[in-house]
């Protein structure tokens, strides 16, 4: 069992969430964007080709978001369950399942960069063949992964609701949070009931990414410099103490 106080854990989270920031940016924006070309699979076959190793990184990359964010879910759990102990636990498991997914979507960047690297089915198939089942590993690794964004928007939106009915940080922060995790559940609903989604890509991107940024940078600096002080949490709730008064408000047994 791990024992650790909220400042800890609250230190941890922004160190997690620090790391998982340069992370995303090197495996989303960098390999994932920067070597996947739109309509265009034999492109993105070819460029995966030319930077296999970049690729390999870059899943390397998500598999370490994967484990950060269990870390992450974590010591959020014990940041927040001073205040609200079951919905701290529920914003955990939103978390747990977003993570989840992100794991099964990397199956995908496994599959696509065995087919790209494997000499012996390049040489039976050639890059025409196998482009489009590359693409389609492509967008499944995306599809996967936004399926999961909408339960790390729930898990958002419960953290600002106990930011906001709590003393623990201020409304600000709270409704930041909540308007961020509500733009992940709207992108990803709107990828699913639009079909021309393509049209108005630009658009919900910046939806997402703006709120996003603000929101998580300014979660991420509070975790850092006041979550978890000692007269920095709010009061807790009813459902804050476990029935036999196993948890303590300055150490946490989890």
């Amino acid at each position: 069992m791990l024992q650790t106080t909220p400042r800890r854990a609250a230190i941890i989270a922004g160190i997690g969430y620090v790391a998982l920031f340069v992370l995303a940016i090197f495996a989303n924006f960098l390999v994932r964007e920067g070597l996947v070309v739109a309509d265009d699979a034999v492109a993105t076959f070819e460029n995966i080709a030319e930077s296999e190793l970049l690729f390999r990184a870059g899943i390397a990359a998500f598999l370490l978001i994967f484990l950060l964010d269990v870390v992450v879910a974590w010591a959020l759990h014990i940041v927040f369950r001073t205040v609200d102990r079951m919905a701290s636990l529920l914003a955990a498991w939103f978390r747990i399942v977003y993570t989840v997914f992100l794991g099964v979507a990397s199956v995908f960047l496994f599959g696509a960069v065995q087919l790209v690297g494997d000499a012996s089915v390049v040489d039976g198939l050639g890059a025409q063949q196998l482009a489009t089942p590359v693409a389609l590993l492509m967008d499944a690794f995306n599809y996967t992964w936004l399926i999961g964004l909408a339960a790390f928007g729930i898990h958002l939106i419960i953290l600002g609701a106990m930011v906001v009915g709590s003393r623990i940080a201020s409304r600000i922060l709270g409704f930041a949070l909540i308007i961020a995790g509500s733009a992940y559940m709207v992108d990803t609903f709107a990828h699913a009931l639009l079909s021309n989604y393509a049209d108005y890509a630009d658009a919900f991107l910046a939806m997402v990414a703006i709120p996003a940024i603000i929101a998580e940078l300014a979660f991420t600096a509070w975790l850092l410099l006041r979550a978890g002080k000692v007269g920095s949490m709010g009061a807790p709730s009813a459902d804050s103490a476990d029935t036999d008064g196993a948890i303590d408000r300055k150490d946490v047994l989890v």
